[in-house]
């Protein structure tokens, strides 16, 4: 080798033990089940508070009803910048770093909740503690990127998918048994001891999994034992290393910051899917806000059991999402082995299709069963039909990106998330005049219109051009 030519670290072959994707897969799965704790709980607080608004309305003397659904969905705002910033700081610090930092954040936050002694304080707390509950929405697709072969990833992704769907599920449950029972302060105490244990779990089975990091740490240790007068410290460098760029950390800082914007203006595969999970979560947040109320008006139950019928949702989702655990991989190896074996992200798609078919049958159910006041398990069986359509789009859609964007799917997760955010922040927020005004039976229709245009096409469109799309991205092709 040319001595003027720097000395590039990589692997040592392709099973070097070191690098996650050739760990044991106890050790894989056991990273999988972390981030998809991390990526449970904080969601939980997102809709757990949901149930206990009329009483903390009451206890603050809030009347307007855009400022009590404010208290639920300003969580998801925060939801919307974190990505932005803990996203691209993994690619820099490592996902292991970032996610305990950011949980131990929302930890903080979540907690001072519970003691929130006006109106202003609850919800300037709640959008801190969305802020640090928002790492794991991008940053734990980067460590399923880093950890699973493409052929393998398509189960551990489905469970992690399936988290910050279920987790808004499953707290609205507790949460109205807790309102009823005790004190909506305790929705916050109960969230934020499960959340300690699992960052404890995480100190103990969460390693770093960031290829250019853990390769990075490798160049040092060669550089520290090399003769600094032979010019060894400045000949070695990774392969991840840019041949000509500033290795100064401002500079990395202030690229890594700006990938995700960047992504997002001249990534049209992220802006396209973007959109679509963007309505999707506003949809699905929109129905976390408004059940209590159709339960409670409609159907005249009491808070508590109410509260049930998010259970629902659960159903829709755990069902649809183990379907597609089990189905999701075997697709993309049968459409690998017909293309020469070679794998392509187009594989993931498949699944969207009964899912977007799926979601407009189920507002359609739920909306006018609501509206002609027919037996509370067709107002279900809708929101079931409308959980299994969003998981099934979201889990395609998740592991597109993560294919596509491996190297960087922190920072690509992080645009996405970012977008489908704002659209679970500001979809409640206008539901309860649209219903007031058209009801639930057309509410959900022009839901469901929409779901139609924007969704329907969508696995055609990016399965016949999406490659196509993704040759004239650098980022894709990088990774």
């Amino acid at each position: 080798m040319d001595a003027s030519e720097p000395l590039l670290v990589d692997w040592d072959g392709p099973t070097d033990p070191l690098n996650p994707k050739n760990w044991p897969y106890r050790q894989k799965w056991a990273a999988t089940l972390v981030v998809s704790s991390f990526t449970f709980i904080s969601p939980i607080s997102s809709s757990m508070v949901a149930p206990a608004t009329t009483q903390i309305a009451r206890e603050f003397g809030v009347t307007s009803t855009a400022i009590i659904a404010m208290m639920t969905s300003v969580f998801i705002l925060g939801y919307a910048l974190g990505p932005l910033l803990l996203g691209p700081l993994s690619e820099i610090y490592g996902r292991s770093r970032v996610l305990q930092f950011s949980n131990l954040f929302y930890l903080v936050w979540n907690l001072s909740c519970g003691f929130a002694r006006n109106k202003g304080e609850f919800i300037a707390f709640r959008f801190l503690s969305g802020v640090g509950g928002s790492a794991p929405l991008s940053v734990g697709g980067g460590v399923l990127g880093d950890t699973w072969k493409p052929e393998e990833r398509g189960k551990a992704i489905a469970i992690y998918s399936l988290a910050p769907l279920l987790g808004p599920v499953v707290g609205p449950v507790c949460g109205a048994w807790i309102a009823e029972r005790s004190t909506w302060r305790w929705v916050f105490w109960s969230t934020s001891i499960v959340d300690a244990v699992i960052q404890i779990s995480g100190l103990f089975f969460l390693q770093e999994t960031y290829a250019p990091l853990l390769l990075e740490n490798k160049a040092k240790k060669m550089r520290n034992t090399t003769d600094p007068e032979k010019g060894g410290k400045t000949r070695i460098r990774t392969v991840y290393d840019v041949k000509g760029e500033s290795r100064h950390w401002k500079f990395i800082l202030r690229k890594a910051l700006t990938r995700p914007f960047v992504m997002f203006a001249h990534e049209t595969i992220i802006q396209l899917l973007g959109i679509y999970m963007a309505f999707m979560y506003g949809v699905f947040y929109l129905f976390l806000t408004t059940v209590p109320g159709i339960f409670e008006n409609i159907y005249h139950e009491k808070t508590s059991i109410g509260g049930l019928h998010y259970i629902a949702l659960g159903v829709g989702l755990t069902m649809a999402s183990q379907v597609n655990a089990r189905v999701m991989d075997r697709v993309y190896i049968h459409f690998k082995g017909k293309n020469n074996d070679v794998g392509e992200p187009e594989f993931r798609l498949p699944p969207m299709v009964p899912g977007t078919v799926l979601l407009p049958i189920g507002l359609l159910l739920s909306g006018w069963a609501a509206q002609e006041h027919v037996h509370w398990i067709v107002t279900d069986i809708g929101m079931a039909f409308i959980s299994g359509g969003m998981i099934l789009n979201f889990q395609s859609i998740q592991t597109y990106l993560v294919d596509a964007f491996t190297l960087h799917a922190a920072s690509a997760l992080a645009a996405a998330a970012c977008l489908r955010s704002l659209a679970g922040f500001g979809f409640p927020l206008f539901a309860p005049a649209m219903y007031k005004k058209l009801g639930y039976g057309k509410g959900n229709t022009i839901l469901a219109v929409v779901a139609i245009v924007i969704g329907c096409p969508a696995p055609w469109l990016f399965w016949k051009y999406g490659k196509r799309i993704r040759l004239g991205s650098r980022y894709a092709r990088r990774s």
